[in-house]
């Protein structure tokens, strides 16, 4: 047993407490255990797991080649104190300029929060959810219907459309084989039948919404993110340039979320970017509040 296994009671206590919302937390993966000792003398505990990415795998494009991700194990306090030992740890270390320090914590934690900004981090991405009946809105001009396998030229163009936007305002790269990469991807998620929605107006493609439903069991990742139960997650939502700001992506937002309700999910989630000026305002609006973010520092020698 390691010392961590110890904390998941103690980690999931704080996380009760936190949010109703959160998972109980479950023992965090194999890497080096990085811990800290406290003013009344308890210790405090994480896992860091370095992990390097192919240049043509689909992770690169929101992610760093190189990432050392920090999983702690602790209850309310103690999270200046292991960023402090990490950083001790990382000065042993060789990053190279394509890499980052990564942690994904409670949102609403603030007194973390407030221990990663100290050290060089900032919030690149937000794990969000929507619960609830699905809003009930009248019919516009969007004409919205399922994507097929034939419509992938179609897809590509508003995929590439968000992924050049989100590279402006998050964490997402555009690597050089980027639309080979999401290309690869669609076709992948067509083929097996994932939900995926085309919003036309005039026959024209003007929004698209790449989901897929995600059942969060023991042992599965998402049981780490959201409790468990079948829920449908937003992977891709794109509204042609000329088209924002008309009320195209609420539409096609009440489509997604009547179909996935439907198809029984309990709920839905999906990542934004807290610095988008756009997408912070939108998802609050229908629905969507965070439960998790995701604090970053690129590259990792940069970690304070």
């Amino acid at each position: 047993m390691r010392f961590t296994d110890g904390l998941a009671g103690t980690q999931s206590a704080w996380f009760t407490r936190l949010d109703p919302m959160l998972p109980a937390a479950v023992r965090p993966p194999e890497g080096d255990v990085v811990t800290a000792a406290l003013f009344d003398g308890t210790r405090v505990a994480g896992v860091l797991v370095r992990t390097r990415l192919t240049p043509d795998a689909m992770p690169t494009l929101w992610s760093a080649l190189e990432v050392w991700e920090l999983h702690p194990m602790l209850g309310e306090h103690g999270m200046t104190e292991l960023l402090t030992q990490w950083r001790t740890v990382m000065t042993r270390r060789t990053p190279g300029p394509d890499s980052s320090c990564l942690v994904t914590w409670p949102s609403r934690d603030i007194g973390a929060a407030r221990a990663f900004l100290d050290h060089g981090m900032v919030p690149l991405s937000t794990l969000a959810i929507r619960t609830g009946a699905p809003v009930r809105s009248s019919p516009g001009p969007l004409e919205v219907r399922r994507a097929s396998t034939r419509d992938l030229d179609t897809l590509l163009p508003l995929a590439l459309a968000e992924l050049e936007y989100s590279a402006m305002v998050g964490g997402t790269v555009l690597r050089p084989g980027a639309e080979q990469v999401k290309r690869a991807a669609l076709a992948r998620h067509l083929a097996q039948g994932d939900p995926i929605w085309i919003g036309e107006r005039d026959g024209i493609a003007v929004a698209m919404a790449e989901c897929w439903l995600n059942e969060s069991a023991e042992g599965s990742w998402s049981e780490t993110r959201v409790r468990h139960g079948l829920w449908g997650y937003i992977n891709s939502f794109s509204v042609a340039p000329s088209f924002r700001g008309a009320g195209v992506g609420r539409e096609l937002a009440a489509v997604v979320h009547r179909e996935l309700a439907a198809a029984g999910a309990v709920g839905t989630f999906l990542y934004f970017n807290p610095p988008n000026p756009l997408s912070t305002v939108f998802w609050a609006r229908q629905g969507y509040r965070p439960l998790w973010t995701i604090w970053e520092v690129r590259p990792a020698s940069a970690l304070r």
